[in-house]
């Protein structure tokens, strides 16, 4: 089908008839959609998970039943904890789920622990030979590995989750007498790996969050013997000297190491399993973005609207526990498809120039508007935008109406049957106005981040008709908003609670309020008339005169948006 639609797009395009251009189309590939859909592939995932946890509780209880009853306890725990990570698995509050990419990255605990008692076993076997120290061998276990890079990936909840789950079972693979101290170094290393890069932003962090990690690894270790500190000020000082300083350079050297890995691999689970982290959107925060630097010289009064929907959405998310990152990204472009045509849009338009919508019909301004959506995705494709950043475009407008257009097309119906009443027009000439003609294409937010970065659209281009804005009048316009919103059903597929929807009114209300704060009326110097400031008249200068010189072209009353002035 695809040569033969490109063989007719070529002869319309020969006739004049086309432009021999073709829209470019975000969707997943079909095949890849369906796996990652599929319950079949999440049982699967499930089903070696369990099986991996149940073989090595088998394989341990079959050599060490008879023998290591704290080892019998601690195979059950473990397996135990792989049956939680079905029942967390079926829970409808568990995110991760959605996506089979994001279970394998779940399934890879089980690397992890498989990594560990490899280490493990190598590390006492050299220790045997003579190879290393005897107390060396637990101290170069990357504890930390696993939940550190799941923390990161899939958030807070599964990076403890997979702490508890990875000590558990890698507390199978060591002697009886060491049972107790690997699970609580494994436990305490791990928990402060995934508590101290919970919404991590920048990679040096993840290395601090290792040189941390290690220390509270040196302190476990201290108190579990592993390394005995008050032996070095004994008999045999030197010694005990160099074993402690060989196991502490261990352990800061693994916890480090654990870090920097997971700095190196985190680009490559990102892309393999479409996974973005918090880094990632700082990254994409960058304004330099060519899009946005178009949007600055192009489209200035979007690029200011795009900055303050960015403040309101990114403030709101941080209070109802949102990924306020992404809000602030993906509210930068949000509009901007509104590049192929900003003279049409009313914040791009400057007093005394001719409106061009004046010269078209409301049909065909309808038209200019709705497509800036559509262009935005097409320009979103092309420039490789994250798909979470192109989803926000095809959904914050919804399917909502395109009001001022729709109405005008009602009036100049209207006078036109007062027309047809007169006898001076005939009524089949009159064109019909159909609603779905003045309807943005959807779909309707699906996600909360989306539904924010939605209303904060909203509420954003509403404040700019205020006049002498106080809290009163702010707080009631965004209520009008959000409740028109929720009557025409914009909000039903966005998972957003009453209360959290009472926390962004309440956000949005105080970030505009000192956004739209007054400011002081400077009265006007008689003195200076016409004559240039002389040396040492400076402090007579008002202190938005400069300001106002160097941008001529700025006729808002509004504060220019940074990376304007």
């Amino acid at each position: 089908m695809g040569f033969f639609d490109s063989v007719k797009r070529w002869q319309l395009t020969r006739q004049g008839l086309s432009s021999g251009r073709k829209r470019r189309v975000y969707s997943e590939n079909a095949a890849i959609q369906a796996l990652e859909e599929s319950w079949v592939v999440k049982l699967a995932i499930f089903g070696g998970f369990v099986l991996g946890s149940a073989g090595l509780v088998v394989q341990a209880a079959v050599e060490l039943a008879d023998v290591d009853p704290v080892k019998r306890g601690a195979f059950a725990l473990a397996l135990g904890m792989a049956a939680l990570v079905v029942f967390q698995a079926c829970a409808p509050s568990c995110s991760c789920v959605r996506s089979s990419r994001a279970l394998l990255v779940l399934g890879g605990s089980l690397a992890h622990v498989l990594c560990c008692g490899l280490i493990v076993g190598l590390a006492g076997t050299m220790a045997l030979s003579g190879g290393i120290s005897g107390v060396l061998h637990f101290l170069l276990v990357p504890y930390a590995l696993a939940p550190m890079l799941l923390g990161v990936l899939l958030g807070r909840t599964i990076g403890l989750f997979s702490a508890v789950y990875v000590s558990l079972v890698g507390a199978l693979m060591v002697e009886q007498q060491h049972v107790a101290g690997y699970l609580v170094m494994s436990l305490m290393s791990a928990v402060t790996a995934v508590l101290l890069t919970d919404r991590v932003r920048k990679r040096g962090e993840l290395l601090s969050a290792g040189i941390h990690t290690g220390v509270v690894s040196l302190f476990m270790a201290m108190i579990w013997g592993r390394l005995d500190l008050r032996a070095c000020f004994g008999a045999d000082a030197i010694l005990h000297l160099e074993v402690f300083g060989l196991g502490g350079a261990a352990v800061m050297g693994t916890a480090m190491f654990t870090a920097l890995l997971v700095s190196g691999v985190l680009p490559a689970f990102e892309g393999f399993f479409k996974l973005t982290t918090n880094i990632s959107w700082l990254e994409l925060s960058d304004l330099n973005h060519k899009l946005l630097r178009r949007m600055q010289l192009e489209a200035p009064g979007t690029f200011h609207h795009s900055l303050v929907v960015a403040s309101l959405a990114e403030a709101a998310a941080e209070r109802v526990g949102a990924n306020a990152l992404m809000c602030r990204v993906c509210s930068y472009f949000h509009d901007i498809g509104k590049l192929s045509k900003p003279e049409y849009f009313v914040e791009n338009q400057h007093e005394g120039e001719d409106n061009p919508h004046n010269s078209l019909t409301p049909t065909m301004s309808a038209l200019v508007i709705i497509a800036h959506v559509k262009d935005g995705v097409d320009m979103a494709v092309k420039y490789k935008l994250n798909p979470r950043i192109i989803n926000v475009i095809q959904e914050h407008h919804g399917d909502s109406l395109v009001y001022y257009f729709y109405r005008r097309a009602q009036e100049q119906k209207k006078a036109e049957m007062e027309k047809v009443d007169r006898g001076l027009e005939n009524p089949e000439d009159l064109p019909q106005v159909d609603e779905n003609n003045y309807r943005y294409p959807g779909p309707k937010p699906s996600t909360l981040e989306s539904g924010i970065i939605s209303l904060a659209d909203t509420v954003e281009s509403a404040s700019r008709t205020l006049r002498k804005p106080t809290l009163a009048k702010i707080r009631a316009m965004i209520e009008e908003l959000v409740r028109n919103k929720i009557c025409t059903g914009q909000l039903d597929d966005c998972p957003m609670t009453l209360g959290e929807l009472a926390l962004i009114k309440d956000s949005f209300a105080a970030t505009l309020r000192s956004m739209l704060h007054a400011r002081i009326d400077y009265p006007k110097d008689d003195d200076r008339s016409s004559n240039a400031p002389r040396r040492g008249d400076s402090q007579r200068i008002s202190p938005i005169e400069p300001e106002a010189a160097s941008m001529p072209q700025i006729v808002s009353r509004e504060k220019p948006a940074p990376g304007l002035t």
